[in-house]
């Protein structure tokens, strides 16, 4: 089995899994998820980050991203500028209004300031325990941290419910580990 099936069947198998949880499971997650983050502080804040807006079940970070709102923090959402490229970061504040984006995604409006990120809560379908991630199989992340990372430092911290953790993620050359995986119960730095 080559790379590519690999990665479909465990992106597929995830999906699906995500997609059993219930309604008070992703309430749960996203209390969880809070509490671990002011519990392990993956990076210092105030700090300018890029959070992301949930799609496909994916675990809600919103009350995170007010969290950090909150303590100063300038945040940012991604926005997909068009297939093989990387995101670009677009300011925003609770409360703003969100338009359309490709593949189902919201996204702050063209009017908003572009920002570069000091730190990334990314969005994933599995993580394993040496910082590889699953994504949706499109390299924006990928893209994106490599070329952030050719610039200066940045944080990129894989966001996700605990049972996405998984002993192994296929990964190429392409492919970009994390800083740390932060779930509803745990958060591990990849050193």
């Amino acid at each position: 089995m080559n790379l590519i099936d690999e990665k479909r069947i465990l992106r597929s198998t995830m999906l699906a899994w995500r997609s059993t949880l219930a309604e008070a499971e992703r309430h749960s997650a996203a209390t969880g998820l809070r509490a671990v983050f002011q519990r392990e502080r993956p990076f210092e804040t105030p700090a300018v980050v890029s959070g992301f807006w949930p799609i496909k079940e994916e675990i809600d970070i919103r009350p995170l991203m007010i969290d950090l709102f909150n303590e100063g923090c300038q945040l940012a959402l991604p926005v997909v500028q068009g297939k093989g490229q990387r995101l670009l970061f677009r300011a925003w504040r609770p409360g703003d209004a969100l338009e359309a984006g490709v593949f189902g995604t919201l996204q702050p409006s063209v009017k908003r300031e572009v920002i570069e990120p000091e730190a990334l809560l990314v969005p994933l379908l599995a993580c394993d325990e040496d910082g590889w991630r699953l994504g949706y199989g499109g390299a924006f992340y990928d893209r994106t941290l490599a070329a952030l990372r050719g610039r200066g430092k940045i944080t990129a911290v894989g966001v996700g419910f605990d049972a996405q953790r998984v002993p192994e993620v296929p990964h190429g050359p392409q492919d970009q580990r994390l800083d740390w995986l932060l779930t509803d119960q745990r958060a591990c730095a990849f050193v």
